[in-house]
């Protein structure tokens, strides 16, 4: 089997490049860990990915410099520079959202990106919330091979999974993200509430050593 045109993979794994776009990159990059940062990359090429398959149309159905910009800073809760005083949906989302409205981007469109960051472990709810929440939720799903249930695995092809991961390597982003996000919890009793993820993953990793997603992770669709 052939894969992707050279052509084809630089289209692929193309970012928007405008000045929105090369903001955000320049104030993750710093702040999160490579593996983290490359997760947050990979979610938004995968997310395009997933829009074309649901036949949405750049510009018209969604906004690429907000879709790039939701899934680039969506883990940007558990950021080495970060307050760590909420769950970190929540902190990411507001930075994120002061972030864009430091930028000129109206309130109201920073509140969708604000939507699409707090409701991304949200299974259920982000789907009713706007194609930005639901591109944002199936990016980062298909980012961990199946085990958040992604309901678009067939919108990535092996080979297209291959030319991105060449591109954003993993970096064993699920030890390194679950790290951060226990991190991040156990620094404030309002960062881990009982049943919300980071709560759910503090206690699992106190009380078994490891998180029910990371046991699930093993047997996920890439090598995480």
């Amino acid at each position: 089997m052939t894969g992707p045109t050279r052509e084809a993979t630089a289209d692929l794994i193309t970012l928007p490049g405008t000045p929105l776009a090369d903001a955000v990159v320049n104030l993750i990059r710093p702040v999160e860990t490579p593996s983290v940062f490359n997760h947050s990359v990979r979610s938004y090429l995968f997310a395009r990915l997933v829009a074309d398959r649901l036949g949405l149309v750049v510009g018209h159905d969604y906004h690429d410099d907000l879709l790039f910009a939701a899934c680039a800073m969506h883990d940007l809760g558990v950021a080495s520079d970060g307050p760590h005083r909420q769950r970190f949906e929540v902190e990411g989302a507001d930075r994120a959202a002061a972030f864009l409205v430091d930028r000129g981007v109206p309130a109201a469109t920073a509140d969708e990106v604000w939507q699409a960051i707090a409701l991304h472990t949200s299974p259920g709810i982000a789907e009713r919330r706007g194609t930005l929440c639901v591109l944002v939720r199936e990016g980062v799903a298909l980012d961990f091979g199946g085990a958040l249930g992604a309901n678009h695995a067939e919108a990535v092809t092996d080979e297209q999974a291959d030319a991105v991961h060449a591109a954003y390597p993993r970096l064993e982003m699920i030890r390194s993200l679950t790290d951060a996000i226990v991190a991040q919890a156990a620094k404030n009793p309002k960062n881990a509430p009982r049943y919300a993820l980071p709560g759910e993953f503090l206690r699992e990793r106190e009380t078994f050593g490891r998180t029910r997603l990371e046991h699930a992770c093993r047997s996920s669709r890439w090598d995480n």
